[in-house]
C-alpha cells in the first residue's frame, strides 16, 4: 500500500490529524494529487531537515489554534453532521447513514456550494483503484436524497454534486 493509499483511507475514514507527504515524486501532478487528495503539505527530496521541521510546526500551530468554534460539527442549514460521533441530524431528527453515506455527505459539506465531481468522489471514498466508469457515486447519492429528500444534494449536469445550505 503507498502513501496515497494510506491518505485516502485516513481521509475517508473522516480523520483530520495533519499530514505532510514526504516523497520523492516531484511532478506538479503528483503535488496537486497529494494535496487535493487531503494532505496539509507535500515536500519533496533532496529537502533540508530545518525545512520540514519549520513546516511541521506550522501544523502544529494549526491543529492547537483555538477558532472559537466547535470544529467536532458541521452545520449546512439544517443539515447537522457530528464528526466525532458520525451522527446526522436534518433539523431535530436524527437520520441513520451508512458510512460510505456519512462520508460522502461530509465531504460535500465540508466544501458547501462546490461541486464535487463524480471522480473526486470516488478517489476520496473508494479510492483510485475504483472503476471510474461505475455508477456507484450515483447510486450513493440516490441514498442519501431518500434520506435527506431532493433538495439538499444538487445535480450539476455533467459536473457533479453540490450541498445546498
Amino acid at each position: 500500500m503507498d502513501g496515497m493509499e494510506v491518505l485516502r483511507q485516513l481521509r475517508g475514514r473522516g480523520e483530520t490529524l495533519p499530514i505532510i507527504i514526504l516523497t520523492a515524486r516531484d511532478g506538479v501532478d503528483d503535488t496537486v494529487s497529494g494535496l487535493e487528495g487531503g494532505a496539509e503539505d507535500y515536500i519533496t527530496k533532496p529537502f533540508r531537515f530545518e525545512e520540514l521541521l519549520a513546516r511541521i510546526r506550522v501544523q502544529l500551530r494549526k491543529v492547537h489554534q483555538p477558532t472559537g468554534k466547535d470544529e467536532t460539527k458541521l452545520q449546512i442549514g439544517n443539515l447537522t453532521l457530528d464528526l466525532l460521533t458520525r451522527q446526522v441530524w436534518l433539523g431535530e431528527k436524527e437520520i441513520e447513514l451508512s458510512a460510505r453515506e456519512f462520508n460522502i455527505t461530509e465531504i460535500l459539506a465540508r466544501h458547501p456550494m462546490q461541486v464535487m465531481s463524480r471522480e473526486q468522489l470516488l478517489n476520496r471514498i473508494w479510492g483510485y483503484d475504483y472503476d471510474p466508469g461505475s455508477n456507484v457515486v450515483d447510486v450513493y447519492i440516490g441514498h442519501l436524497r431518500r434520506k435527506f429528500g431532493n433538495d439538499l444534494i444538487e445535480t450539476v449536469r455533467g459536473v457533479g454534486y453540490r450541498l445546498r445550505g
